[in-house]
């Protein structure tokens, strides 16, 4: 695994930026760049600002330079037997951790294991002035209080440039199973409620197709219970959670404008808005495929207490990420000159005048 860092070049590159008012185009992997809107500038890979800093296995604490491959991490990882908590999607070989805070997008089992914000303890970056700066830690207990360094989740590389990253991390359960139970949408959200509210040892579950898939993890023995009680057909596809967490299941090849919608848990069917559905996180996350007017769909979502993202086909759509209130876009834009005071990393990433 390399191990390099360039965090005084990447200095060099953004004091150089300031000082020619050049915007800067950051990205790593690349395999996030079908999401959000596209930004301009100057390109500036930070691939090669890599390699593990600190791995303390019985502290479950890493610290990773920004450029480290998730799948060397995983690999990494797995050697003791542990994993990161929020399943990250690659969407590509080259993925980095990079991406994976700067997009926060999480896999399936993040609202039981948690989420890329739960993972992220401290972060090391670059701000708009040309500093590096470090937020946050590397101990379990920061993680307690809000920081500066969670504005670094999500924030597609609009705030700072990230070298280093330290995260929390889970050992590797030592049990899953995964199986079907045939049912109407309706009736899979309230089950899906109802077994949120037992004890119960989840880690997923996805309806589509009249069929709620449940992924039950933890020891031997809670799961076995688990199962005994719920009972359905067991799932044999070893493929299936990979293809929801990378979207290669067939439904996302789907035609059409790709949605990721958020809402309470508990909402019902969604049935103003005409398309194709998947639900996942239990009812929290729902993919929809449709061609809808944008417009539509942003006051469909916000009429139940929702969030709608477009997660593929935006060359002809304005906003791509939910649109922001009057008071929302004055914090962004007060948090974004604070960080970012001359506008020089990837500029309109987020939000047009952001």
């Amino acid at each position: 695994m390399l191990n390099l860092d360039n965090s005084k070049q990447l200095a060099l590159i953004v004091n150089d930026a300031i000082k020619n008012k050049q915007p800067l185009k950051i990205f790593g992997g690349n395999s996030k760049s079908f999401y959000g809107p596209k930004s301009k500038g100057e390109p500036v890979c930070v691939a090669e600002h890599c390699g593990v800093i600190n791995y303390q296995p019985e502290e479950l604490v890493l610290t990773v330079r920004a450029g480290t491959t998730l799948s060397e991490i995983e690999s990494i990882l797995a050697e003791q037997n542990q994993k990161l908590i929020f399943e990250p999607p690659h969407f590509g070989a080259k993925a980095t951790i990079g991406g994976a805070i700067s997009s926060d997008i999480n896999g399936p089992s993040s609202p039981w294991f948690g989420s890329v914000r739960d993972a992220v303890l401290g972060v090391k970056i670059i701000n708009g002035q040309g500093e590096i700066l470090h937020f946050g830690g590397e101990v379990m207990k920061n993680v307690a209080g809000y920081d500066v360094s969670r504005l670094m989740v999500g924030s597609m590389g609009t705030l700072g440039l990230l070298l280093e990253i330290s995260l929390r991390i889970l050992p590797l359960e030592k049990k899953t199973i995964t199986f079907l139970l045939e049912t109407t949408e309706e009736e899979a959200i309230q089950r899906c409620s109802q077994l949120n509210r037992q004890h119960l040892p989840l880690s997923a579950m996805v309806y589509y197709n009249n069929l709620l898939y449940i992924r039950l993890s933890g020891n031997i023995a809670s799961v076995n219970s688990a199962y005994k009680t719920l009972g359905g057909e067991l799932l044999t596809d070893n493929n299936f959670w990979y293809s929801i967490r990378e979207h290669t299941h067939p439904f996302f090849y789907q035609t059409g404008t790709l949605w990721r919608i958020s809402v309470p848990p508990a909402t019902p069917p969604i049935n103003d808005l005409d398309g194709h559905w998947l639900i996942d996180w239990g009812g929290a996350q729902r993919w929809f495929i449709s061609d809808m007017a944008a417009e539509v769909v942003y006051a469909k979502v916000a009429d139940v207490h929702g969030h709608a993202t477009i997660y593929r086909n935006i060359d002809s759509i304005g906003d791509v990420f939910h649109p922001l209130t009057t008071s929302q876009r004055h914090l962004h834009k007060m948090v974004k000159q604070a960080f970012d005071p001359h506008r020089i990393f990837n500029p309109g990433r987020l939000y047009a005048d952001l």
